[in-house]
């Protein structure tokens, strides 16, 4: 296969669509389109929706002088689709449809295969997703949550934490397939998961499942207060979801998730906002702790990434708590967009082979270039 590596990348977000065009793994262009909130609840319907986002990309592309025909790939982030093993998948028919269909709900990331693959399909070249949330790699033991007909789901950051893995393992001077590593996100939401061999072999569901606290969802919650809750008066299903996922955490506690604020709140004094964020870190590394025992206690290193890794106060907090199972390595942020064209560019430069959806098996290159 020809070394080509100019790639389109899309990730929408709520109100917005970050795109970016990268020449192998360096970006050429990179900017977030913002969206009005006016605008995004005008358009009542998923064409809507992604037509007009795809108007906009194209139309910020051309006013950028970004030539279309020198594009050998486009790649959008992954919504949520049947559960898949991790990999760069190139979209066909059935994927493209359960992500206008929402399949497994809806997220605006589910636009950005759309995008994909319709600017893609009109330019005759492949279109890719990587690593979407619903990545599922778990083992089968894993899966049992201790009542019959409720199984434990893989809802995650998988992007991310795939791509830090890898970014890990190369400074560890290994292959993150050889490592034996627990990944631990820490956004909006904190998902920890157990790395073996280049499999997420458990992770907690970090929507509205389990896990630690984060600045704005629940986590693992007391099963019977939940149930309380939920039949309390004036409660509905949506607003139970909206307190676990969206309202949840240092939100519920603090009435704000932005970790800044918290932490100049906390060098002002507030015990509160202290108690209250050392709580969130005693979760968390509860919950890295009971992951090092899913690897025996054979950590090869911890990895702590996301937003709130930019948090000295955080970092220093979990160290003291998790540094005697394994090294602690620390990559702040989250780099969305390289992630997705990495995963494209491994496929064009035949380091790796796209994978078919649903199934994980790998495609043939002509396979590719037709996204059958």
């Amino acid at each position: 296969m020809e070394s080509r590596q100019r790639v389109l990348v899309i990730n929408p977000g709520s109100t917005s669509t970050k795109i970016a065009v990268y020449e192998g793994y360096t970006p050429l262009f990179m900017t977030k389109i913002e969206h009005s909130l006016t605008q995004i609840q005008s358009l009542s319907t998923v064409e809507e929706q992604y037509d007009f986002r795809k108007k906009v990309v194209l139309k910020t592309l051309d006013e950028e002088g970004i030539n279309l025909s020198k594009l050998d790939a486009v790649v959008g982030r992954g919504g949520l689709v049947r559960p898949i093993p991790s990999g760069t998948y190139a979209i066909n028919e059935l994927l493209l449809e359960d992500l206008k269909d929402g399949y497994a709900g809806w997220h605006a990331s589910n636009y950005g295969g759309i995008i994909a693959y319709e600017i893609a399909n009109q330019l005759n070249i492949p279109s890719f997703i990587v690593d979407p949330v619903v990545v599922d790699e778990m083992e089968e033991v894993a899966t049992v949550s201790g009542l019959k007909g409720i199984a434990r789901k893989s809802i995650f950051h998988a992007l991310n934490q795939k791509a830090t893995a890898r970014i890990a393992a190369k400074a560890l001077g290994k292959k993150y397939e050889d490592l034996k590593l627990i990944v631990v996100h820490m956004g909006g939401g904190i998902t920890v998961g157990v790395h073996k061999e280049g499999r997420v072999i458990d992770v907690n569901d970090g929507l509205y499942g389990e896990g630690p606290f984060s600045p704005e969802r629940a986590g693992t919650l007391p099963t019977g207060a939940v149930i309380d809750l939920c039949f309390s008066e004036g409660m509905t299903k949506e607003k139970a979801l909206k307190l676990m996922a969206g309202s949840g955490g240092l939100v519920s506690y603090l009435g704000t998730q932005d970790g800044h604020v918290i932490e100049q709140s906390i060098e002002n004094g507030n015990e509160e906002a202290l108690f209250y964020y050392e709580s969130m870190a005693y979760q968390i590394a509860k919950e890295v702790g009971a992951a090092s025992t899913v690897l025996s206690g054979e950590v090869d290193g911890i990895i702590l990434t996301g937003g709130l890794a930019y948090s000295e106060r955080l970092i220093l907090s979990l160290t003291a708590k998790l540094e005697w199972i394994s090294d602690i390595l620390v990559y702040p942020g989250e780099d969305e967009m390289l992630a997705l064209a990495t995963g494209a560019i491994r496929i064009i430069n035949g380091d790796e082979t796209a994978k078919h959806y649903p199934s994980g098996k790998m495609l043939s290159e002509l396979e590719i270039s037709g996204g059958k």
